[in-house]
């Protein structure tokens, strides 16, 4: 069954995501023909707060039935990494009076997915024990790191168990343009072929 998630009410987004996620199928990655076992999970940007607070009982409730879930929330990341690096108190200074697109060079340079932050997210798991991965985040840490350069670079790191990005837009899947992520609904994050959205997926 296809569910279209912009018009859902969150409860049943929340019954269909506990339904799926707490299945032997997901668990198991069955049926995933080959491909990583990456899923989406788009919501309307507006609900973010919202979205949040399921996320959140949502993993409670996981975590009850005894699915344990690491969440990577990139904006908690970016944070940790930048004052690994001893960078953050500089960032937060020369913010105000330093040029936008200098900033995102900056940012992009210390957060780049492929040398930081996919490592961290790889030591991360590497020290957890945990069945299901959530990232969070996304909207937060845009335009410095883009949720499709996070999922490509985690492919080589992340095939053992599910993972499921919260992401606030549209992920849209054509056979005439293959898919796309569209953050906030209107930012065209590029392209991305190889997750599945968790809303047309079945328990």
């Amino acid at each position: 069954m296809r569910l279209d998630s912009d018009v859902l009410p969150i409860q049943e987004r929340y019954d269909h995501l506990l339904s799926v996620i707490s299945s032997e199928r997901f668990l198991k990655k069955q049926g995933l023909g080959n491909e990583v076992p990456f899923f989406i999970c788009p919501f309307p940007p507006r609900e973010a707060v919202p979205m949040d607070r399921m996320r959140q009982q949502l993993k409670n409730r996981l975590q009850q039935q005894g699915i344990v879930i690491l969440e990577m929330n990139l904006y908690d990341l970016t944070v940790e990494i930048l004052k690994k690096r001893k960078i953050w108190e500089h960032v937060l200074a020369i913010e105000k009076d330093t040029a936008k697109e200098e900033l995102k060079g900056l940012l992009q340079g210390v957060l780049d997915p492929e040398s930081h932050l996919v490592p961290e997210i790889g030591v991360k798991m590497k020290q957890a024990s945990f069945d299901v991965m959530f990232i969070s985040g996304v909207g937060e840490v845009f335009p410095y790191i883009r949720s499709h350069n996070v999922l490509s670079n985690l492919q080589s790191t992340a095939k053992e168990q599910p993972t499921v990005m919260f992401f606030p837009g549209v992920y849209t899947q054509s056979l005439e343009k293959g898919a796309s992520l569209d953050l906030f609904g209107r930012l065209h994050d590029d392209k991305y072929y190889r997750a599945f959205n968790i809303f047309h997926w079945e328990a």
